[in-house]
């Protein structure tokens, strides 16, 4: 039986990430990742194989990263893991014994069984899956009416590409609002209003009744209403669900949502068996309520935390919970968006203030490619500590909307933002004298003094 001291199993982010910062952090133990995928995509890239890019081959992440770093790689899928003998049974490998385990497992998109014509021969999904989406994107040459069901993210970045590479998209919500989780309304219509205007038809607040089809292949989509949309090919981005069932045959907890339970240091109730990524649980850092939100940036910060706690547990190394840190680009607009939203803030019972300042992200505002940056801000009425915030600017929108995310984890004030020093440059900011963050701290603080 082969040996390891750390094995991971998964090889996508959270997988990646956990496998290099425990030989970073434990360079003296070996450690071995375990993946059944030849290939790993950029989870994130994976739209953009649409139309940006000219193949999936631009979009993999480089075994190097791991061989590298002296980590062992083995193309496998684990079929069962003895959590009592510290033992995982490798399908084409035989037997790995280990002494530290971490669960990276990943999630698989969600095809509804309750939706007619889900299993339709063109009805896609959008796995992290190189050999499926390299069959599903030579599929679509001949296409040209898609439907997206799904606002989310993927969605609306699916549907960008795809109606760049000349295809007529039409993409379905039944939320009010495409991205009506991660951004307030006043936002969300003016990312729809960019979607509209490079042509792409939206149909929200409505879902869809069922995917008709011919032959076993789809041939439309009837929404809810009773409205048929035509459809040579139909992508569902309706989420994702994780890939526990490993785990929960060993007998590990998994919540009510599918999630493996584990705990601040990512460990599950084995003191030797930790999870990350998508496949664990997490909780809201400003609600404390479970959460379904899976993300790469949030993976690779539990993978990084597990595998720092693997034989010593620190106080200060923890996970707090997700703060849903967002961003995206359609053409030349950047959306992004952190913390609570101000709807989900009231739901949850907290009494807020709500600031929202428009400036520029360069200036001055006549330099060639400057954008509008409008700046959100949902802070505590009476402490001033910030709960969330949302952005809509140029390419800078992500590090700013990070900068966000570093302010709520940090629980910063209004006041405590008032008081911090910036640096700015015309080419890479807005102004000093209106920096679109400060005057929207600003704007707060204003409130809060007149209370």
């Amino acid at each position: 039986m082969e040996k390891t001291d750390v094995l991971i199993i998964g090889g996508s982010a959270a997988g990646i990430v956990a496998a290099t910062t425990a030989k970073s952090f434990h360079p003296e133990k070996k450690v071995t990742l375990v993946r059944k995928e030849k290939n790993v995509l950029v989870p994130c890239g994976m739209p953009y194989i649409f139309g940006t890019l000219e193949s999936s081959d631009q979009d993999q992440i480089p075994d190097s990263i791991l061989l590298n770093a002296d980590i062992g790689l083995k193309i496998s899928e684990v079929d069962s893991i003895d959590a009592q003998n510290m033992i995982c049974k490798v399908s084409e490998n035989g037997n790995i014994g280990f002494e530290k385990l971490v669960l990276a497992t990943g999630s698989t998109p969600v095809r509804p069984k309750w939706l007619k014509g889900a299993e339709l021969e063109n009805v896609s999904t959008i796995p992290k899956d190189k050999v499926y989406l390299d069959h599903f994107k030579a599929g679509l040459n001949e296409v040209e009416d898609v439907v997206i069901v799904g606002g989310g993210f993927i969605g609306i970045e699916m549907a960008d590409e795809l109606n760049k590479s000349g295809k007529k998209v039409t993409l379905v919500e039944m939320m009010p609002h495409v991205l009506s989780l991660a951004f307030d309304e006043e936002l969300a219509i003016e990312l729809e209003e960019v979607l509209r205007g490079r042509g792409i038809r939206l149909e929200t607040g409505i879902g869809v009744r069922e995917i008709n089809g011919e032959e076993n292949k789809a041939t439309g989509v009837t929404l809810e209403n009773g409205d048929r949309l035509p459809a040579d090919a139909v992508i569902l981005s309706v989420g994702y669900r994780p890939n526990s069932a490993l785990a929960e045959k060993a007998g590990l907890a998994v919540n009510k949502m599918g999630f493996i339970q584990v705990n601040e240091y990512m460990r599950t109730e084995h003191p030797d068996i930790f999870a990350v990524g998508d496949c664990a649980a997490k909780s809201s850092f400003i609600t404390r309520t479970p959460k379904p939100t899976m993300l790469a940036s949030t993976s690779c910060a539990e993978a990084r935390i597990a595998a720092m706690n693997l034989y010593k547990l620190s106080t200060v190394r923890l996970f707090g919970g997700t703060i849903s840190i967002f961003c995206t680009a359609i053409g030349d607009l950047a959306f992004g968006a952190a913390g609570v939203t101000e709807n989900l803030a009231s739901e949850r019972g907290f009494d807020i203030l709500t600031a929202t300042f428009q400036g520029t992200d360069q200036h001055p505002g006549t330099l060639p490619g400057t954008q509008k940056q409008i700046v959100k801000l949902i802070a505590a009425k009476e402490s001033g500590i910030i709960l969330g915030g949302e952005v809509i600017g140029g390419k800078s929108t992500g590090e700013l909307t990070n900068l966000i995310g570093f302010i709520i984890q940090s629980k910063m004030s209004v006041d405590a933002l008032l008081t911090a020093q910036i640096g700015t440059h015309p080419l890479l900011t807005g102004p000093p004298i209106a920096y679109p963050l400060i005057k929207a701290a600003e704007l707060v603080a204003r409130q809060q003094r007149s209370l």
